[in-house]
């Protein structure tokens, strides 16, 4: 009996010594064998998003631009603008007259007159001057709604090209002096910088034809 009694134990200690090595395999397996699941990367990060360029600072005004030589009237005689109104609307826009006085305390009063259903409108507005030469501040109700007005290029006497940014978004405007059309080169050199913004033909608007009595 006491053979017998030996062997069982015997047996019963190699069916442990067995269970243990088991065990001990399923502790070394990887995590990603079991239930197929595999290890999460390490995240990573993300690259710096690349700073967005102000419209008006990629073409700074020249620097002789004397913006108390803007006083005066104006007539707008093209756009160039990817804005949802003028794109809908562009083939039925009115005559549209600015006229600039001042400065005041640091300030260009405008007054932009144009017709709509048939009716004369005036928007009064307010330009602050800026440190920067030729450029312009038309205050929104908050810093981030201000609109940019940068004088690109003129001669004071003839034409003026005009951008305006807000939010990211530029307007290029063409003002004359008269309500004579400008030359060709004036209008090409137009053209051409309105392409430098992405806004070819199908962005420009030119305004309706300005009679001699046009106030």
């Amino acid at each position: 009996m006491a053979v017998i009694v030996g062997s069982r134990i015997t047996e019963g200690c190699r069916c442990m010594m067995v269970l243990v090595v088991l065990v001990c395999l399923c502790l070394l397996v990887p995590s990603e064998a079991v239930g197929g699941a595999k290890s999460r990367p390490k995240p990573q990060r993300r690259p710096p998003k690349t700073p967005k360029v102000n419209p008006t600072d990629a073409t700074p005004p020249a620097q002789n631009i004397d913006i108390h030589q803007m006083t005066g009237t104006w007539y707008l005689l093209n756009a160039a603008s990817k804005c949802p109104h003028l794109i809908k609307h562009g083939t039925k826009v009115e005559p549209t007259v600015m006229t600039i006085t001042g400065p005041s305390d640091q300030v260009f009063s405008v007054s932009t007159k144009t017709r709509h259903n048939h009716q004369c409108w005036e928007i009064l507005q307010q330009y602050h001057l800026t440190s920067t030469t030729g450029k312009l501040t038309l205050k929104g109700t908050r810093p981030e709604l201000n609109t940019d007005i940068v004088v690109v290029e003129t001669d004071y006497t003839s034409y003026a090209v005009l951008y305006y940014q807000k939010q990211g978004k530029i307007t290029v405007k063409l003002y004359s002096r008269t309500v004579d059309d400008l030359s060709e080169p004036m209008l090409t050199k137009f053209e051409q910088l309105a392409e430098k913004h992405g806004m070819g033909l199908a962005y420009l608007f030119p305004f309706s034809i300005y009679s001699k009595h046009t106030h």
